[in-house]
């Protein structure tokens, strides 16, 4: 295999364990790839805020693409480089949609200025204090660079069908396996698509690529790598679309394959 330039990789499912925590294999891993010449990126559906207490695995650099390619995050400095989002009177007219079509729905949202929640959201996570609560449609200002939707009554692959056909071509729903969520991006925002323009600021293209994912919302990254690998534990259509599969993210399967790459 040729020697990548770069390595990005997911987080949840790929290169954390279950338990989410990134062991000290992989972090020793990633340093002695980025010691070698090799920049690393991580690529995640988190949101900007949940990077913080990873700065040890981002390196030198620091760089994470977040929100399913909404946001270009530095990790050390806390700063939103750059965001794609949803704008607010596309937010009011998809919200209102789905609230008609869906009754009961409920709505958060991850901006580049903080996290925002209706109160009959049911956060499955920690809420942050300064969160602003509210109408999704109305509160806040700005782009939403994720658009999150809950149910209480539908089952999750049928929650995520019908939104995504309300939703239409004004976004994209991604399925990075959170249960019970819709993930609403904006029209052409995918992991791979900021990863791509990402990598040509920098003079990298596809073929300097080597990418790790587990979920759906990986796939477009995974098909657009030059190599990409599925690990063990993955989604089958990732397992099935990825060239190579490596051991799962529990036996810290990327790691394993890192430390054979820096003796290419």
């Amino acid at each position: 295999m040729r020697r990548p330039r770069l390595v990005a990789t997911d987080l949840d499912g790929t290169l954390l364990r279950s338990d989410g925590t990134g062991s000290e294999r992989t972090a020793a891993a990633l340093k002695a790839i980025q010691a070698a010449g090799i920049r690393t990126v991580l690529v995640t559906a988190r949101p900007p805020r949940w990077l913080d207490d990873l700065a040890h695995l981002v390196g030198e650099g620091g760089v994470a693409i977040c929100g399913n390619g909404a946001f270009v995050y530095d990790v050390p400095s806390r700063t939103v480089l750059s965001h794609k989002g949803i704008e607010p009177a596309a937010v009011a007219e998809i919200v209102a949609d789905l609230r008609r079509e869906l009754p009961g729905v409920t709505f958060a949202a991850e901006r580049a200025s903080g996290f925002a929640l209706e109160e009959a959201y049911e956060s499955q996570h920690p809420v942050p204090v300064d969160a602003l609560r509210g109408p999704i449609d109305t509160s806040g200002e700005g782009v939403v660079g994720k658009l999150l939707g809950r149910h209480p009554a539908m089952s999750d692959a049928e929650f995520r069908e019908r939104v995504a056909e309300v939703v239409g071509e004004r976004g994209i729903v991604a399925y990075s396996g959170a249960g019970g969520l819709a993930e609403i991006s904006a029209p052409g925002v995918t992991k791979a698509a900021t990863l791509e323009s990402w990598c040509a600021d920098l003079g990298l293209g596809a073929e300097d690529v080597w990418a790790f994912g587990d979920m759906p919302n990986d796939l477009p990254m995974i098909v657009w790598a030059g190599t990409s690998f599925a690990v063990a534990n993955a989604h089958p259509d990732v397992l099935a679309a990825a060239d190579h599969v490596c051991p799962s993210n529990d036996e810290d399967g990327v790691a394993q394959v890192l430390e054979r790459l820096v003796s290419i």
